[in-house]
């Protein structure tokens, strides 16, 4: 008996050993990725931040510092980190001009899209949509540069504060307006245009989940101007759905909708009066 829990603690030791060189990475990785995308949420959006930019030299100076940190940030993936990191950081940061007109543009168009909203500056202080939004964008412009795990750490992130989970991988154009918001997946290989809204608990996933579909288009593709409703699902990297339909709530859609469409569930809903029960029925929730 002692010799075989030697035998078995040996393995251990060695497999334990082996993974801590395999796949380690800084313990600081995951907290110094947020705190980097804080840093950009507080630069792009004034609500945040409590520094003020009072001339063009300080808005450069507080770029190179962003692309200070990013090096540092990758660093931390230890033996995961790419090479050339200092051309790839420098390439995030001349994404950010774009990243902010698409941002604005999308917080425009969730305030003139939401008869609730009050000002852009309610959309971008309160609605979680438009937090994984902007969440989203930032990973995915470190997702097109191969950065590995700091992109999906950001979503994941927005995921947990937002109830929205959308892959840094998928191609979503701008503007675009989450409505609600909660329970929202948005697959890897999803491709969404420009002017789409989406409600709460829609879908855009795939058909199959096996591991050897990882390269191919597992996931729709949304045209402009289309509005999908809470709870629909729509699955598959052949499903497109043509620009300017409405998916209404709880459809199920794994085939392509041509455009100017209108798709929904018919349901019977009957009223009648409840004198026309023998018993009358009650529910004790």
């Amino acid at each position: 008996m002692e010799t075989i829990k030697k035998d078995s603690y040996n393995h251990f030791v060695k497999s334990f050993l082996a993974k801590r060189q395999t796949h380690s990475c800084t313990s600081s990785l995951k907290t110094e990725a947020i705190n980097y995308l804080l840093q950009l949420i507080d630069f792009i959006f004034p609500h945040f931040s409590i520094k003020i930019y009072n001339n063009r030299e300080e808005v450069l100076a507080k770029l190179q510092l962003l692309k200070r940190d990013l090096v540092e940030l990758i660093k931390l993936l230890n033996g995961q980190t790419p090479g050339d990191i200092e051309e790839r950081a420098e390439k995030f940061i001349q994404k950010i001009p774009l990243i902010d007109k698409m941002l604005w543009d999308d917080a425009e168009a969730i305030f003139k899209g939401d008869p609730a909203a009050e000002s852009i500056d309610e959309v971008i202080l309160a609605y979680p949509g438009f937090m994984a939004i902007v969440i989203y964008r930032f990973a995915h412009e470190l997702y097109l540069l191969s950065i590995p795990i700091i992109p999906r750490i950001l979503t994941e992130y927005a995921h947990e504060k937002t109830g929205i989970d959308i892959h840094p991988g998928a191609k979503i154009d701008s503007p675009f307006f989450i409505d609600h918001g909660t329970g929202i997946v948005i697959g890897e290989t999803t491709v969404i245009g420009k002017n789409v809204k989406l409600y709460q608990g829609v879908t855009l996933g795939a058909l199959s989940v096996e591991k050897n579909l990882a390269q191919t288009k597992r996931h729709p593709t949304i045209e402009d101007d289309v509005i999908i409703y809470s709870q629909a699902v729509i699955l598959g990297g052949g499903t497109t759905i043509g620009k300017n339909s409405i998916i209404g709530g709880n459809s199920w859609i794994t085939q392509s909708i041509p455009p100017n469409s209108i798709v929904y569930n018919k349901s019977e809903v009957r009223v009648r009066s409840n004198q026309e029960f023998e018993n009358t029925i009650n529910f004790v929730i």
